[in-house]
């Protein structure tokens, strides 16, 4: 067996990328390699078309903050979201400063941020909720109306065709992001290619295996011909290989990973290209996603910036497919089962009824009716000018919960092993935007004997490392200000 690995990072997506620049920062000196089964990288998740590029900051996601039974908002989310989105721009701004990342406007572009709400309720909501955030540090410059005229200035779209009795209000942030975080993905993989790392593509892990020295064993074969690839040990590996790395961390049989299940959701999006509809769309507007549906499902209008091309995106519409990745099987989610996990699985099924009334209800909807959703933020919408495509596919974590049995759990989990030398991450939004407080919390977990050694570098890419920015407003300001700048995403 030949010299193993330090770091053996599976899947070629945004966090393999963002651990890989990270640990390379920090360990100029270790043998990083990267496994991705596809012949590219960046093609799943990660892929500017199947992920909505927001640049989840909670500055217009109004699932973030629900409101209380009283009336008030629960910005609790939204702070923390919007925290670890700091955190990942001044990792960004770092590298674009010390050249390890190119021109920023390949991957980020400034892009106001909108919430937009009609009906008198949810107006009420929309005000309550400008009012709990409009003063907070994380949130300076955030704009509230209920004027048309005012609103139809920040999203021409939205308003003509519109009834004017109808109640209307939105908020807007013009210091926003569109991210594309396949290109930021491309450019990551490619420092760290140059600074010494392999990248193997067209490559599959089939399993994991713990060696008597304590090293993994990874068993490999080519994706095309299936052809065996002699294995591999590594010191510390990484599974992020999207909605494969509940099965990869099955098989690697640590007992962290018991009671965890997954299950698939897929999604749709429209799309239009039509140069005069995006000339006058230059926002990503976020609506109130309908009562039982889950946070993934909230309705927006986006603009999207890809390979310096504009395109508007609506959706997204629900979908069902047995799949754990686009690229998939359709065995993939009974290849998942086992015996520890099943209990919890149908637990949080039946804990959530609403969700799956909400999964047959989009899968049973015409194409009228779903366009008709569209026409809600953009009433003069005309099917000729929109396409349909097909997003990326997510899994939805289902884990044991001692109080109720089994849960689903939104948003991303962080599964590793007690001694820290494997790890994987599970779930999906807000995911990407948020890759780089994750990939630190991941540091954290699997290296606590590096840490002092490492903190000092750790400043330096993340200045703020360990404070919290909501508490320190002048700190925030000054944050906020020097990443746009260095982005180049000042409004």
């Amino acid at each position: 067996m030949s010299k193993p690995v330090d770091v053996a990072l599976i899947g070629g997506g945004i966090m393999s990328a963002t651990l890989g620049a990270l640990l390379q920062q920090l360990e100029p000196d270790w043998e990083i390699q990267i496994f991705e089964r596809l012949d590219e990288f960046a093609l799943e998740s990660t892929n500017p078309w199947n992920n909505a590029g927001t640049g989840h900051s909670a500055l217009c996601e109004l699932n973030y903050t629900p409101q209380r039974a009283d009336g008030s908002i629960d910005i609790a989310s939204a702070v923390k979201v919007n925290e670890q989105f700091q955190v990942s721009r001044q990792f960004w701004s770092f590298l674009v400063e010390n050249g390890a990342l190119p021109e920023p406007t390949e991957f980020i572009n400034a892009t106001p941020h909108m919430s937009f709400v009609w009906g008198e309720k949810n107006v009420e909501y929309l005000r309550a909720r400008f009012d709990a955030l409009k003063d907070h540090p994380l949130f300076e410059g955030m704009e509230y109306s209920e004027d048309a005229k005012v609103i139809r200035s920040w999203a021409p779209l939205m308003i003509p065709g519109r009834s004017k009795s109808q109640p209307i209000a939105a908020t807007r942030i013009a210091s926003g992001t569109d991210i594309d975080f396949g290109s930021l993905t491309h450019l990551l993989t490619k420092n760290l290619v140059n600074s010494g790392a392999k990248l193997n593509t067209g490559v599959v892990v089939t399993g994991l295996k713990r060696t008597r020295d304590g090293l993994w064993q990874l068993r490999m074969r080519r994706d095309v011909g299936r052809t065996p690839i002699k294995p591999l040990n590594a010191r510390f590996v990484f599974v992020g290989a999207g909605g494969y790395a509940l099965n990869l961390l099955q098989k690697s049989g640590i007992r962290e990973i018991r009671g965890f299940g997954g299950f698939p959701v897929s999604g749709e999006f429209l799309r239009t290209d039509n140069p005069e509809l995006v000339a006058r769309h230059r926002a990503k507007v976020y609506g109130k996603a309908a009562t039982g549906s889950p946070p993934m499902s909230v309705p927006h209008l986006d603009l999207r910036v890809v390979d310096g091309r504009g395109s508007l995106m609506f959706g997204p519409y629900a979908g069902a497919s047995p799949r754990f990745l686009k690229t998939g099987s359709i065995f993939d989610l009974f290849a998942s089962l086992r015996w520890h996990n099943v209990v919890p699985m149908v637990a949080a099924g039946v804990q959530n009824l609403s969700l799956v009334k909400y999964l047959i209800g989009q899968l049973a909807a015409s194409k009228s009716t779903k366009f008709s959703e569209l026409q809600e933020f953009y009433p003069d919408a005309k099917p000729e000018d929109w396409y349909t495509i097909t997003a990326g596919q997510r899994v939805q974590v289902m884990k044991k919960d001692k109080a109720k049995i089994g849960v689903l759990q939104f948003g991303t989990e962080v599964v590793a092993a007690s001694d820290g030398s494997i790890a994987g991450l599970l779930g999906a939004s807000p995911g990407a935007s948020t890759a780089v407080p994750i990939m630190l919390g991941l540091v954290e977990k699997c290296f606590p004997d590096r840490m002092d050694a490492w903190r000092p570098e750790l400043e330096r890419m993340v200045p703020t490392y360990g404070q919290t920015l909501a508490d320190q407003p002048e700190l925030a300001r000054d944050t906020i200000e020097r990443t746009a700048r260095v982005l180049h995403i000042t409004a």
